[in-house]
């Protein structure tokens, strides 16, 4: 029985916004998983709203509250107990203002270590190439990489403008699907606790460390910035981030601090681990489509400066677009 209303309603709204917190942080990102600790306090929330709300329905004083708590109580019934078909259609606009930073920010962990992995990478085929040439044999999976660099600038300079076309549409397609698939490889064999990404964002490391290094020592930085920087700054962060899928994973795996069991970890992670994938997929179509029609063309056509530019521009706009976009709802989950 309540004896005192007006204390009852001020003590327990508290308990209220916390439910109501919960289900705004739901409602505003459909692929977040809650944890363990996360579902026990919802369920603990809704149960004891329930109750005040049966609790209030004997008054007929308070409406105000008694129609607040109703509206909750029927939010979080429908979150514990009901099904997820409607809310949780996919809207792409959402998804890529707002899921997909979000989760990128919230698995910047994987991220990191997977920059830290091709950071490594990148160090060592740089060293192998400068102290032995002959190694690029070995690394370089392309054979128009094996030859002198500046006799290639000499020959790209000197090719001819049209050269790709009626091939660029057909040219981008085979860089989408080539990269996509290495992309996809590295983010699924997280199923291998992890040892199947590490080894191929490592090697996607050593390819790009031995390339700039070949490069810078021949002498042709400008080429090289002209040449990798207007697709690379988009394709090289989308290669990171299928390695952050699979290391979001393998975390899953491996399961360390966590107590729930390997499926119930898998459940958790899954939502992030597609998001992270096709987020990566998007941003691959991007890279291909600039490397056919701008990356492949040089000076005199087009000059280095503009394609740098351009490059430059796009690493600030994804830097932005990482660090920045869908903060607005995150700040409203806060204070909610």
């Amino acid at each position: 029985m309540i004896v005192n209303l007006e204390k009852f309603v001020t003590e327990e709204r508290v308990q209220w916004e916390k439910l109501e917190a919960i289900l705004n942080k739901l409602a505003a990102d459909h692929w977040y998983a809650l944890t363990l600790e996360e579902a026990r306090e919802l369920e603990r929330l809704y149960q004891r709203a329930s109750a005040d709300l049966a609790r209030l329905a004997t008054f007929s004083a308070e409406p105000e509250a008694r129609h607040y708590l109703e509206g909750l109580v029927a939010r979080g019934y429908a979150e514990v107990h009901g099904g997820k078909s409607e809310s949780t259609r996919f809207r792409p606009w959402t998804w890529l203002a707002q899921t997909l930073p979000q989760t990128f920010r919230r698995r910047a962990k994987a991220f990191t270590f997977s920059l830290m992995v091709t950071m490594i990478g990148v160090i060592f085929g740089g060293l192998a190439v400068a102290f032995d040439q002959e190694a690029k044999e070995v690394i370089m999976p392309f054979g128009h990489l094996l030859g002198d660099p500046s006799e290639r600038v000499a020959k790209e300079e000197a090719a001819d403008a049209g050269q790709l076309d009626g091939r660029k549409a057909s040219f981008s397609g085979e860089l989408m699907t080539h990269n996509t698939k290495v992309t996809l490889t590295a983010a699924s064999l997280g199923m291998s606790w992890g040892v199947g990404t590490l080894v191929i964002i490592f090697y996607n490391g050593v390819i790009l460390g031995a390339v700039a290094v070949d490069y810078v020592l021949a002498g042709e930085i400008v080429f090289l910035l002209g040449w990798l920087l207007p697709h690379g700054i988009i394709e090289i962060p989308a290669i990171l981030v299928g390695g952050q899928a699979g290391f979001v994973l393998a975390g899953a795996l491996l399961g360390r601090g966590q107590n729930l069991r390997m499926a119930g970890r898998l459940r958790a992670v899954m939502p992030d681990v597609v998001t992270l994938c096709f987020g990566a997929a998007v941003m691959l179509v991007w890279a291909g489509i600039v490397e056919a029609f701008l990356s492949q063309y040089h000076e005199p056509v087009i000059p280095y400066w503009v394609k740098i530019a351009f490059g430059v521009i796009e690493g600030a706009g994804l830097l932005w677009y990482l660090r920045r976009a869908g903060r607005k709802t995150e700040t409203t989950e806060a204070r909610a």
